[in-house]
């Protein structure tokens, strides 16, 4: 009699085991969030080379899981759909056309139902635009008119969208595409029966390299790598469809044409492949072709990128590109410093150049001090600006030299850190040249600069025009305070008009045209409110100081019915962010004028179900860039408690019902905060890393490496202290998370460590999902369960 009783125990645990192992179904927030999250995002604008028309797209809201699902590939650091023979696509363009913006009239591009569209470009003159069309077996090329809006696919040619370019535009008429070769047959079969083992043997080569996803892994992988990544280009005339091949099959990551047309720059890939390293970092070959595919001169040949220095960068030639305004010259970069940035050196790089045809030794034509990261060319020609970067005081310098003149002096430009946003001068309007070369635009000796224009009072973007000889600015427009505004290009030729995308809390970004003198604006685009139920949605920024007296700030959202003096439940969102100088960590960033979109799992729907939120909550980590680490826990506790306690001050929170949450690394602060402070009633923690001997040579900005470190490595890792975290939290994570350092073990891994010291936790996998989630049925699942959990844990307390 008792073996029946002790069978249905049994089964009564095995039932329950399933209970809280077993996969569930996808669950739903309120229909008023899932009415939000459906609500068409807004359509997108890319300006002709001219300024004289917009193409506008209307792309999906979000895929189904259906779409992610399909059969995928993740492989030398890419992710490919072999079914298309393409990157990974999840969202398609659902319709284009184009836009005459002196007229306001529409022409619609005109294309067969339920074509599922991606990447366009608009050919160098303005009358076309080039676009992919993703079908099974092999994506298309399609080709519109920009008057009419006839379209028609390119023939004979099935593109190979994996890796590269899938094609990019010779001129007005002819386009460059990479085709999948002729007669390519079936993809390589795996192996039913293993030849032996798979093995990979060092011999004292130091390779420090970051924890990637999706390497290859095996034979076979390599084998999937050659058939997905090999291509056959080809020059097609658009006009008469005809097609001409140019080279031999290869993996090709760069085909780009020299600006008098005559030559190519190819970046071809090579074996030996690597298991340690993404496809970017295999061998490769830098050789120029002329317009037949002919090879003329073969650059340089790179070994494989395994030894790369943390911080720095390869040996050798890198960086090559074709200067601009000449007709045939290469410019790279190669350092002085065997790529690593620990090493003290006078200057670090130098930047050679060499014409057409190729003959003799390359010239020297410019030293820098620090790292060499880009080149902008002017006219007349040989002025160029050369910008370079320190990674160890994360600090940018960019130089006016005249190239072409060994015995000029460089002028200094700007000088100042990367991080510093009050100071920062912008980016270089650029136009495109009818051969396809981007240069900067200029009239005589001005050019134009477009930036944010962070201020005390926020994000006050600004166009900027800036003389080469005087290097002196002038203001031509600059965002109206209690808006958000922003430059999007000129409008033709003339320099009185501009388009700006223009905003404000309560009307969602449109388009318009302005003019300078008269600041008078005319509508070009007349998007509404996709969530107007949330227009009278409060937003507010709090500014308040940390223990250390650094001051802080975040942005306040209250619900669109708060009373003053109601104390509501809070969560707090915030991604930490390292800083150096105590006054750059206290800038204003973003702007609370900007129209609030309510989008896949934003933390912003908290506030639909009756929280406040703190949303960009400051928690820089603030020192030496060698060390600041080592106070990173006391730095983000201190940074939340006066946060909390500046609200609770104002009367606006209840301090025993506030929440915290993050993404990625904000998930490693979330969980930090859990095990180190008792500020937080619970958690959402959202594809994190939480066990930093799983990212041994470093991680975020962190230079050390664990060998160097450990006690750092400990100390920080919120899963060597699972034991002390007390409060309750909620871990979601991809299955399919390809970000650096964030594998999916590491939520894995957090959760059993939590449940074996006892800690209230749940662990939520999203199946086929990424880093971020995309799927309509994870997002809304996301949203559910965040509701959920800290309803039950921080709401309702």
């Amino acid at each position: 009699m008792q073996k029946p009783r002790f069978s249905c125990v049994v089964v009564l645990i095995l039932v329950l085991g399933g209970m809280l192992f077993a996969q569930e179904p996808y669950k739903q927030p309120p229909q008023e969030i899932v009415d939000i999250v459906d609500a068409p995002p807004p359509p997108g604008i890319s300006l002709s080379p001219a300024g004289d028309l917009m193409l506008i797209t209307e792309s999906e809201s979000m895929p189904s899981i259906a779409t992610l699902a399909q059969p995928l590939l993740r492989i030398a650091g890419t992710r490919i759909l072999p079914g298309y023979h393409a990157r990974q696509v999840t969202t398609f363009i659902k319709k284009m056309c184009f836009q005459t913006i002196q007229s306001g009239k529409r022409v619609e591009v005109r294309v067969p139902e339920d074509i599922k569209m991606g990447f366009s470009s608009w050919s160098n003159d303005g009358r076309r635009i080039a676009f992919l069309e993703y079908q099974e077996g092999g994506c298309r090329v399609w080709v519109a008119d920009a008057q009419t809006g006839e379209a028609k696919p390119v023939e004979g040619i099935r593109v190979n969208a994996a890796v590269g370019s899938a094609f990019d535009w010779l001129d007005g008429g002819h386009l460059l595409v990479f085709g999948i070769p002729e007669a390519w047959g079936d993809p390589p079969p795996a192996p039913k029966v293993p030849k032996g083992p798979n093995v990979q043997e060092t011999t004292g080569m130091v390779a420090k390299v970051r924890t990637y996803q999706d390497l290859l892994q095996n034979p076979h992988d390599e084998a999937l790598f050659d058939y997905y990544g090999m291509s056959q280009v080809y020059d097609v005339d658009v006009e008469t469809g005809s097609k001409q091949k140019i080279g031999k099959p290869a993996v090709y990551l760069g085909f780009d044409l020299s600006p008098d047309g005559n030559y190519f720059l190819v970046y071809r890939v090579k074996k030996p492949y690597s298991y340690l390293v993404p496809y970017f970092r295999f061998p490769h070959n830098y050789e120029v072709w002329d317009r037949q595919g002919n090879p003329v001169f073969l650059l340089a040949e790179l070994p494989l990128q395994e030894a790369v220095p943390i911080g720095g960068v390869p040996t050798g030639i890198r960086s090559v590109e074709w200067r601009s305004h000449q007709p045939s010259t290469l410019v790279w970069a190669e350092a002085l410093d065997d790529g690593d940035p620990e090493k003290e050196v006078e200057f670090r790089d130098k930047i050679m150049r060499l014409s057409a045809p190729f003959e003799g030794d390359a010239r020297e034509a410019f030293r820098c001090k620090d790292r060499y990261s880009g080149i902008t060319w002017f006219q007349p020609a040989g002025r160029a600006f050369v910008s370079t970067s320190d990674w160890k005081r994360r600090w940018r310098t960019t130089y006016l030299a005249d190239l072409d003149d060994p015995s000029s002096s460089a002028k200094t430009v700007w000088d100042l850190s990367r991080q510093d946003r009050y100071n920062d001068p912008g980016r270089i309007v650029h136009k495109r040249l009818p051969n396809g070369d981007r240069v900067p635009l200029q009239d005589k000796d001005w050019i134009y600069l477009s930036g944010s224009g962070s201020s005390p009072k926020g994000d006050l973007p600004f166009l900027n025009r800036m003389n080469l000889k005087t290097l002196k600015t002038e203001t031509l427009f600059r965002c109206a305070e209690n808006t958000y505004e922003r430059f999007v290009g000129f409008l033709g030729e003339s320099r009185k008009e501009i388009i700006i995308q223009h905003e404000t809390k309560t009307d969602p970004p449109n388009y318009y045209a302005y003019l300078l003198k008269t600041k008078k604006m005319r509508p070009l685009t007349d998007y509404q409110d996709p969530a107007p139920q949330l227009t009278g949605m409060q937003i507010k920024r709090i500014e308040y100081k940390r223990e250390d007296g650094l001051d802080l700030y975040g942005t306040l959202y209250l619900p669109p019915d708060y009373q003053e003096g109601e104390r509501l439940p809070l969560v707090i969102w915030a991604y930490p962010r390292e800083y150096s100088d105590r006054t750059i960590a206290s800038q204003v960033r973003g702007s609370t004028h900007r129209f609030t979109f309510f989008r896949g799992t934003s933390q912003s729907f908290f506030v639909t179900q009756g929280y406040a939120l703190l949303d960009g909550a400051q928690m820089p980590v603030l020192g030496d860039p060698k060390t600041m680490n080592d106070t990173f826990v006391q730095q983000i506790v201190s940074s939340a408690k006066a946060a909390i306690e500046k609200l609770d001050e104002m009367g606006i929170i209840d301090p025993n019902r506030v929440g915290v949450g993050g993404h990625s690394y904000g998930a490693f602060m979330t969980a930090n905060l859990l095990a180190h402070c008792d500020l937080f009633a619970a958690g959402v923690a959202r594809s994190g890393a939480y066990n930093r001997t799983l990212t041994p040579f470093g991680f975020q900005s962190e230079r050390r490496t664990f060998w160097q470190a450990p006690e750092l490595y400990f100390k920080v890792s919120p899963f060597m202290h699972a034991d002390k975290i007390n409060e309750p939290i909620l871990l979601i994570h991809g299955e399919a998370d390809n970000n650096s350092g964030t594998f999916p073990i590491q939520s894995r891994r957090m959760y059993h460590a939590l449940k074996g010291h006892g800690a209230t936790a749940r662990l939520v996998f999203l199946p086929h999902e990424s880093h971020g989630y995309r799927a309509r049925e994870s997002v809304l699942h996301v949203l559910a369960e965040m509701f959920e959990w800290f309803d039950k844990y921080v709401k309702n307390k």
